[in-house]
Order: structure tokens, then sequence, then C-alpha cells
């Protein structure tokens, strides 16, 4: 893959419109994690245990227990357009370390790229039919992959599909990673220059067409203003254009998205909202950066994720209102805090009910190794490759029933 990653960047700069930079990071990262996960599969696997009958009162000294992590089978892995690359890899690499064998459904949007990371799989030896490839459209194929009475595992990043997926199932494990809502907490202590640094960043990378994206600000009203400003002068500097010209705003993934994205924003002007660095605009699938402010919990800004270039800004009274909302949406990924006061900071952390909080930084997918989830409709399942490995791996144990003239003579 490191040998590819140039080829690879190429599609998916024209096949998802990621900036060239990017596009070459996430190859590269790509095969970074197969790298680790192939050192952290083998101390996953020499972790073994044997247990006695005699370490539990009132049992006689007759069983030995013996302990084994063994594949399920086949793992049907179901990355997104935005991570067609390393969102797959996230999920073959610990398939394959376990012992088992892939059926990948690359998307719609990624499909050539996942193919091109296939074949650096077959050039590097993976035998025929232990990593397979079904393309298609979701629409069309999707329940047919995820009810199929030969897959033993599901691992799917994306959108409310995912739901739709739990329900059909039935009794397979199921790794989960949806949509999100990922709210950024700034206090009256913070550091604005950091906050509106990483609000930028996190809002507005790949066109914000990330599940952690920052989604939404809430920020306290006594340093709102200043915050705005600095998020503000941010935004401005963004380069809008091609991704073949690495511009950091890029044509969204479809037309069906940018009408959405337009909606949620005509929805929110129409309620009140301030459009900071409008007015709005939009040629085909680019959408100019913009950051919202004054969002209120009447629009569909406040809750609802548009998965583009858009920031909204919600003024809150408090800490304490700033969590309630958070806590008060369906969707629960990641959120991010920014203080001064590592005290507040955990306690933030501990009442926001998300599947990870960063503090002072924004909301990210990584190190690959770290715990990934998301609560309530945001997912199921841990992801992190030893989370991944142990989901694809079932313990079967095999117990050992001496006679007891045994234990006597020993």
């Amino acid at each position: 893959m490191r040998e590819n990653a140039k080829p690879i960047a190429d599609v998916l700069v024209q096949e998802v419109a990621k900036g060239r930079n990017d596009s070459n990071t996430e190859a590269v990262r790509s095969a970074d994690l197969l790298s680790y996960t192939a050192e952290e599969g083998v101390r996953f696997f020499s972790e073994s245990k044997l247990l006695t009958s005699d370490a539990f009162p009132g049992q006689d000294r007759t069983k030995i227990c013996l302990t084994a992590k063994v594949p399920l089978g086949v793992v049907l892995c179901i990355p997104p357009f935005n991570y067609p690359v390393n969102l797959a890899v996230s999920k073959i690499g610990p398939a394959l370390m376990a012992g088992n064998s892939v059926v990948l459904k690359p998307p719609t949007q990624g499909s050539v790229a996942g193919l091109l990371m296939v074949q650096c799989f077959h050039a590097a030896g993976v035998p025929p039919g232990v990593i397979n490839v079904v393309t298609g459209r979701g629409s069309e194929i999707g329940d047919y992959l995820t009810t199929h009475l030969g897959v033993n595992c599901i691992s799917f990043t994306g959108g409310d599909t995912g739901i739709d997926i739990c329900k059909k199932a039935g009794m397979v494990p199921i790794q989960m990673e949806l949509g999100g809502k990922d709210a950024a907490i700034v206090c009256e202590d913070a550091d604005l220059d950091l906050a509106a640094t990483h609000i930028v960043k996190g809002g507005f990378s790949y066109s914000g067409q990330r599940c952690t994206a920052v989604k939404i600000v809430l920020a306290m009203e006594s340093v709102a203003d200043a915050l705005v400003a600095k998020v503000a002068a941010g935004v401005a500097k963004l380069s809008v254009g091609m991704p073949e010209d690495n511009a950091a705003i890029t044509p969204v993934i479809s037309a069906s998205s940018a009408d959405f994205i337009e909606g949620l924003v005509k929805d929110a002007q129409a309620k009140g909202a301030t459009l900071v660095n409008g007015p709005y605009r939009r040629e085909g699938n680019l959408i100019w950066p913009l950051l919202i402010d004054n969002i209120t919990p009447d629009m569909r800004l406040a809750w609802e994720e548009p998965f583009g270039p858009v920031v909204p800004v919600m003024r809150v009274p408090s800490v304490d209102a700033a969590v309630a909302h958070v806590n008060g949406n369906r969707l629960a990924l990641q959120g991010c805090v920014f203080t001064k006061d590592i005290d507040q900071a955990i306690a933030i952390s501990d009442a926001m009910e998300t599947g990870t909080v960063q503090i002072n930084s924004a909301p990210a997918r990584g190190p690959d190794h770290f715990p990934f989830q998301g609560f309530r409709d945001s997912g199921i399942g841990s992801q992190g490759v030893q989370n991944s490995l142990a989901l694809m791996t079932k313990v079967k144990t095999t117990v050992l029933n001496l006679p007891k003239a045994s234990y006597q003579m020993g």
C-alpha cells in the first residue's frame, strides 16, 4: 500500500473529491494501521488461559479448562464514502488477523479506491478467496449481503442505514459506527484562540464530511462574541475549489447531499439565525464554508448533522445547559470541551453521554488503536484494533475431566 499510495490517492481525489494531501495521508495511514494490527494480533492471540477447578470453592480438583480464541468465519466489512480505504482497512486488518475471511462491500462512491486497496492485499500474498469484493448500490444488494446466512459478523460505518441493518441482521456480532452531532463546548475560561483553531479544523476538514466533524458549537454567552469573531477569521482563510488543487473546501459527495445541507441552512436562516460569513453560496455540489450564529433549539441545525461545510453556533447560559443539549440528541458519537480547568473538563466529560470526549482538541477518530465508539443511535460496540479483534473472535473452551487418582499420585 505504501508503494501504491499515489495511485490510490489519485483515485480518492477523483472519486470522493478529497484533497490530494489528505488522500495521500489516508493511503499511508492505512498501511500503518495494517502494520500495527499485525503486531497487536500477535499479542492478542498470545494470551491463553488454563483454569483449574480447585480455584473455585467447593469444587474437586478433577477439571482443567483450556481456553482459545477462534475466528467467527466470514466478516462483512462495509466502509463509508468519506474514508473508503482507511475505514475498510480498519475492519479488514483485524478480521484477517483473527483468522476470518472477508467480504468487502465498498461504498458506491469509493469503489475503485477500494478495489485498488484489495489489489494490494493480493499483491502482498493474501490467498485467493480470503478477501472478496462485492460492488454495487447498497439499496440493491445491501439486504442480500447483511442477511446472508454465510455472514458471521458485520462491521459497518455509515449513517442511519446501520440501524436498519441491526434490525435485520439477526444473531451475528455487529460493530456499528454511525452518525454524530459532535458538539464543541467552549467554557468561559477557555483559550479562545485554541478553541477557534480546532473548531475550524474540526468543522471544515474534508468539507465537514466526517462523522467526527464539529457539528455544533455550544459557547458560553460571555465568550460567544469573541469566539465567533475568531472562528470567522479562520473560516475566511479557507480555500475553496477542486480537490486536484488541494483546496480546503471541495464539492460535497452528491447533489442530494448538497440539497440537504442547503435545506438546513435555509431553515435556520428563516428562523432568525445569523450567517456570519454569508451570504450562502453554492455552485453545484460546491458549498462555500459557512459559520452560522444564534442557532436555537427549534432549528434543524441544532439537532441534525449537515455533513458539509456548515458549523452552527448556539449560545448557552451555562455548562449544564450545554451538556443537557448534548445529551438530548439521539446522536452521541463524540464531543469536545475547551477549558483550562482540568477538574471541570473531567466533570463535563463524565456528564456528556457520548462515546468519546476530547479535551482541548477537536473530535477525531484515532489514533487507530484507541477505543472508538458511539452511544445511542451513533453505534453499537467499540472499534480500535484490540476491540475489533475481540469482536471478530469467539472464546472456545475445552474441559479435561481427569480421574481423581491422577491428583492423588501428583
